[in-house]
């Protein structure tokens, strides 16, 4: 079975094609990616200095058909041999959201296909499974992206248990407002990353929010604060020095970037010793952080759990996890799908409440 996957819930436009098979036959399940195309929307975004819903909305209609051509050159398919069309239905933002799902179901209503609703962070935390070393189930997965810093319990395809979330900013917000404090391009977290392996640890006591408080949810708002905060002590001193500026800037990102990964490897391995998991995964866009990555490694030699990423490519949003999350939903469900010509949306949505019965 061929299934397309169509992802365009924010500022990315992905379409990617998956082939079933070698899932099937247990093979690596990165074979199975025929095709793929990806459009990002950030050197648009950047002079606005975050996402225009309205500019990012429309972006997506002109790239995707021909990112779907893109896709099918790539891998020498047809539209006829597409099976089912999968795309994001949420969450995200409201009009970007309807311009994959409007071109998702005209496309199965035309050539009689079925379509599946795919939920991003599923999508996410599913794409690991695209790497070269395969997670067992139940895994404990760690979701780190723009708006989401979650720990889910991964029990299957569509046995999902919230184990922990942020109560206000994410990990990737605290990021792109720490950048915007330091004079960073956006998106902030590559650059903040980049920057951070330039500064000495330990210059600055930031805090890390909730690393103590005995649950797994997180808060990163108190931290953006701290660093406003430095700041604004920075800037009274009048230091005109261009090379002391930049020494402070690389010392702040650097414990920025302590902090945030302590409180992360932390909570996962909370979540590992709580439910017994020896697997963890990392994905979302903050998975492609270095210092993270490095971190949770160590840490999993030290505690003698396995620790697993997606491709880097895969990090980012991407029509590859979005075709591969439908590939699997439709196996799970025995090819299930839903056939309706509605554009049915949910900008907000709760990961559990799409779980299998």
């Amino acid at each position: 079975m061929i299934v397309l996957g169509i992802e365009t819930s924010c500022d990315e436009t992905g379409v990617a094609l998956y082939n079933t098979t070698p899932w099937e036959e247990g093979k690596p399940a990165f074979q199975g990616i025929l095709g793929q195309g990806l459009h990002s929307q950030i050197a648009m975004h950047r002079d606005y200095g975050g996402v225009v819903p309205e500019l990012a909305s429309r972006d997506h209609i002109r790239r995707v058909l021909p990112l779907l051509d893109q896709s099918l050159a790539q891998s020498r398919l047809k539209m006829a041999d597409i099976d089912a069309v999968a795309f994001t239905q949420g969450p995200g933002l409201a009009g970007a959201l309807l311009v994959g799902s409007a071109f998702a179901k005209a496309l199965a209503q035309g050539l009689n296909l079925p379509s599946i609703g795919i939920h991003h962070l599923e999508g996410h935390l599913l794409s690991p499974l695209l790497g070269q070393t395969v997670p067992k189930f139940p895994f404990i997965a760690l979701l780190v992206s723009g708006g989401h810093t979650q720990l889910m319990k991964v029990s299957g395809i569509g046995q999902y248990e919230l184990l922990g979330e942020t109560l206000d900013d994410a990990a990737g917000e605290a990021f792109d407002k720490t950048a915007k404090l330091l004079g960073l391009d956006y998106p902030g977290g590559a650059a903040i990353s980049k920057l951070a392996q330039q500064g000495r640890t330990g210059m600055f006591d930031l805090p890390k929010p909730m690393l103590h408080s005995g649950d797994m949810d997180f808060s990163f708002s108190g931290l953006k604060t701290a660093v406003l905060n430095q700041t604004k002590k920075f800037s009274e001193k009048n230091i005109s020095d261009t090379n002391e500026i930049a020494q402070f800037h690389a010392d702040l990102a650097r414990s920025f970037v302590d902090s945030i990964v302590a409180v992360l490897v932390s909570k996962s391995e909370k979540a590992l010793k709580q439910t017994g998991c020896k697997h963890l995964v990392l994905a979302g866009g903050v998975g492609a952080n270095l210092q993270l990555r490095n971190a949770l490694n160590e840490n999993a030699m030290k505690h003698r759990f396995e620790v697993h990423y997606p491709p880097f490519e895969l990090c980012t949003d991407n029509g590859v996890m979005i075709a591969f999350a439908g590939a699997l939903r439709m196996l799970a469900q025995n090819n299930d799908s839903n056939k309706s010509g509605g554009f049915d949306i949910k900008p907000r949505w709760d990961l559990q409440s799409n779980n299998l019965q």
